[in-house]
C-alpha cells in the first residue's frame, strides 16, 4: 500500500493542511491500495503562490533551456515506464499490456514532442511594421481526469511548461498515484522550484478552489461536459481563459464502399479500448441499411473476443452508471445482442462488452456519453441520412469514416467534430485534439496545444 501525506509544492514534498485521506481503490480487486491527502483551499492557495513566485524567472528562461528540462522529463518517464504502467494498472484497472502500450508510451511521445517544439517554435513573428510576441499566459490550473491519468497530465503540463507558464495540477481522486509519480519525475528532471506543483483532492473542494483562485490565469480541464460548464462559469466571472476537453459521442460511419469486416472489427476494438472509458470512442456505428444485418453479426463476434481482455471500470459508481444506460437502452426498445448488465466476474467493477442493434438516433444510448464498453449500431438510408445522424448530437469530439478514400474524405469534411480518422488512420500525438459544440473549447497536442498557453502582444515600429 502506497500512503502519501503531502503535496509537491515549490520543489519539495510538503505536509498537507487537509489531513483527511482519500483511499485509492484497485477496481479489479475492490481493495484499497493507497492513500493521498484531500487538499483544501489553503493547500491550493499555497501551491498557486509558489507557482506565481516562480513565474517571472521561468517565463524569462530561454525556450531552448525549457526544452532541455522537458527532454530530461521525457528521459525520466522513459526510464520509469514499467513503473508507470504498473501504477496505472493498479489504480485504473487497465490490463498491463494496454498500460504499457498506451498509458505509459503515449505520454512519453507527447513529452518528446514538446521538448522539440519548445526548442524550434517561433515565439516572435514579423507582421508588417509590427513584431508580434507570443508570451506565456501565466499560472495554469490543470484539472485532469482518471481515464488516461498520465497522458492527460502530460498533455496539459508539457505545453504549459514549454510556453513558459507555471502549473498547479489537481488530478482525479481515483488515480492520484500516477500524478504522484509524475511529480517525482518532474523533480528528478530538475525543474526549478515552483514551476510545477501538485495538490491532490476532490473536485468540489480542491478543483473548485483552483478554478476560482485569482492567482490562476488559465484553467485547463478535461472531464464531463457538466463539470466543464461549471468551470467555465467560475472562470468567466474573473474573465479567466479556459481550455476544456469534454464529452463525446463519436460516430463511426461505414460507407458501402468500405471493407465492412475491417471497419466493424476496428470499430469494436476502439469502443472496448480502456474498457470504453475514452471520451473520443466511436460509440455509434453507422451502417448502410443494405449491410446492417451483416455488420451486427460481425460486431457481436468481435465483441465476444473482449470478454476476458478488458479491464474493470474505474469504480462502483461508474459501473452502476453504465449498467443504468444498458437498462435504459433495453427499455427504449434497442435490441441487446451482446453483453448486458450481468457481471462477468465475481469480483471487480466489470461490465461485459455490450452491443445494441436497432438503435435509433433519438434513443438515450445514441445521444448521451455512456463511458463504458457499450456500442450502439445504427442504420442509415443514404449519405445525407448518415451525415444527419453523425452530426445529430450535442457533441463533436472525434469520429471515423470508412470507404473509398475520396468519398470518405469528402464525408469527413462535413462532420461537425474535431478529429476524424479515415480508414483507420493512426493516432498522431502532434495533431490538434479537441471538440466542436459541447465537446469543448481549445485544442491539445502539438503546436495548437502550445498556443493555448500563450498570449499575444504586438509592438509597432
Amino acid at each position: 500500500m502506497k500512503a502519501h501525506d503531502g503535496f509537491y509544492i515549490d520543489g519539495a514534498w510538503r505536509p498537507a493542511v487537509g489531513r483527511d485521506p482519500i483511499d485509492v481503490i484497485d477496481p479489479a480487486a475492490e481493495q484499497v491500495i493507497g492513500q493521498v491527502p484531500a487538499g483544501t483551499a489553503e493547500d491550493v492557495d499555497t501551491a498557486v503562490r509558489a507557482a506565481r513566485a516562480a513565474l517571472p524567472a521561468w517565463a524569462a528562461t530561454p525556450p531552448v533551456e525549457r526544452a532541455a528540462r522537458l527532454a530530461a522529463l521525457r528521459d525520466v518517464l522513459t526510464a520509469r515506464k514499467d513503473e508507470i504502467a504498473e501504477t496505472v494498472t493498479a489504480e485504473l484497472g487497465s490490463p498491463l499490456n494496454f498500460s504499457q502500450a498506451v498509458h505509459a508510451a503515449v505520454p512519453i511521445a507527447v513529452a518528446a514532442s514538446y521538448a522539440e517544439l519548445a526548442a524550434t517554435h517561433s515565439f516572435e513573428e514579423k507582421v508588417g511594421n509590427s513584431t508580434v510576441l507570443h508570451e506565456p499566459i501565466g499560472v495554469v490550473g490543470a484539472i485532469t481526469p482518471w481515464n488516461y491519468p498520465l497522458h492527460q497530465i502530460v498533455a496539459k503540463v508539457a505545453p504549459a511548461l514549454a510556453a513558459g507558464c507555471t502549473v498547479v495540477l489537481k488530478p482525479a481522486e481515483d488515480t492520484p498515484l500516477t500524478a504522484q509519480l509524475f511529480a517525482e519525475a518532474i523533480h528528478e528532471a530538475q525543474f526549478p522550484a515552483g514551476v510545477f506543483n501538485l495538490v491532490t483532492g476532490i473536485g468540489r473542494i480542491a478543483g473548485q478552489a483552483l478554478a476560482e483562485h485569482p492567482g490562476v490565469d488559465l484553467v485547463s480541464f478535461t472531464g464531463s461536459t457538466a463539470v466543464g460548464k461549471q468551470i467555465a462559469v467560475t472562470a468567466g466571472a474573473a474573465v479567466k481563459k479556459v481550455a476544456l476537453e469534454l464529452g463525446g459521442k463519436s460516430a463511426n460511419v461505414i460507407l458501402p464502399s468500405a471493407d465492412l469486416a475491417k471497419a466493424v472489427n476496428v470499430g469494436v476494438a476502439n469502443v472496448m479500448s480502456n474498457s470504453g472509458q475514452t471520451c473520443s470512442a466511436w460509440t455509434r456505428m453507422l451502417v448502410h441499411t443494405s449491410q446492417y444485418d451483416e455488420a451486427v453479426e460481425l460486431a457481436v463476434t468481435a465483441a465476444a473476443k473482449y470478454g476476458e481482455r478488458i479491464g474493470p471500470l474505474v469504480n462502483a459508481r461508474q459501473r452502476d452508471r453504465v449498467r443504468g444506460y444498458i437498462d435504459k437502452g433495453v427499455a427504449e426498445g434497442a435490441r441487446l445482442v451482446a453483453g448486458g448488465t450481468e457481471s462477468p466476474r465475481e469480483r471487480g467493477y466489470f461490465v461485459s462488452p455490450t452491443v445494441f442493434a436497432d438503435v435509433t438516433p433519438e434513443m438515450t444510448i445514441a445521444q448521451e456519453e455512456i463511458f463504458g464498453p457499450v456500442l450502439s449500431v445504427l442504420r442509415y438510408e443514404d449519405t445525407e441520412d448518415a451525415l444527419r445522424i453523425a452530426n445529430g448530437t450535442v457533441y463533436g469530439l472525434a469520429g471515423a469514416v470508412w470507404g473509398e478514400e475520396a468519398e470518405a474524405v469528402a464525408f469527413a469534411r462535413r462532420m461537425e467534430t474535431g478529429q476524424v480518422d479515415i480508414n483507420g488512420g493512426r493516432f498522431n500525438p502532434r495533431a490538434p485534439f479537441g471538440g466542436y459544440k459541447q465537446s469543448g473549447v481549445g485544442r491539445e497536442l502539438g503546436a495548437h496545444g502550445l498556443a493555448e498557453y500563450l498570449q499575444t502582444k504586438s509592438l509597432q515600429f
